[in-house]
C-alpha cells in the first residue's frame, strides 16, 4: 500500500500565497517532499529516513527544507507528520525560518487529535 498525501485546510492557501513570493524554495520543498515519498513508498520507515533536508521536530513532525535547490535560497520549512498507522503523510504549513516556532505549535495542535486517534486505534 503506498502512501498517501493529505493537506491540511489551510496548507493550500498558505502555499499559494508562499509560492507567489518565494517560487524557487517551494519547488525545492515539494521536490525534497518527492524524494521523502519515494523513500516511505520504499518502506522505509519514517523514523529511519536520512537526508539533510529533514529535521525531526516535536511529537513526530518533520520539516523538509529547501536544500537541493537551484541558487541561493531563502530558508524555508514545509512541515509533515507522517502517520505510520495509516500511511499517510499529512502536509500541514510551509513558512520560513523566522516562523518557525509558530509554525511548529500550529502543527502541534493540529496533529494532537490524530495522535490520540493513533492511540485509541
Amino acid at each position: 500500500m503506498s502512501w498517501k498525501i493529505e493537506p491540511s485546510g489551510f496548507f493550500e492557501s498558505r502555499f499559494e500565497r508562499f509560492m507567489k513570493k518565494h517560487p524557487n524554495e517551494a519547488k525545492a520543498v515539494l521536490n525534497n517532499l518527492d524524494t521523502y515519498i519515494v523513500a516511505l513508498n520504499d518502506g522505509t520507515n519514517p523514523m529511519n529516513i536520512k537526508a539533510g533536508f529533514i529535521h525531526h521536530e516535536p511529537d513526530g513532525i518533520k520539516a523538509i527544507d529547501q536544500r537541493g535547490g537551484k541558487g541561493r535560497l531563502m530558508q524555508t520549512r514545509l512541515y509533515i507528520y507522517p502517520d505510520v498507522c495509516t500511511k499517510t503523510v499529512h502536509v500541514i504549513s510551509i513558512g520560513d525560518k523566522t516562523d518557525q516556532n509558530s509554525d511548529i505549535q500550529e502543527c502541534r495542535k493540529y496533529i494532537k487529535p490524530l495522535k490520540q486517534k493513533e492511540r485509541r486505534g
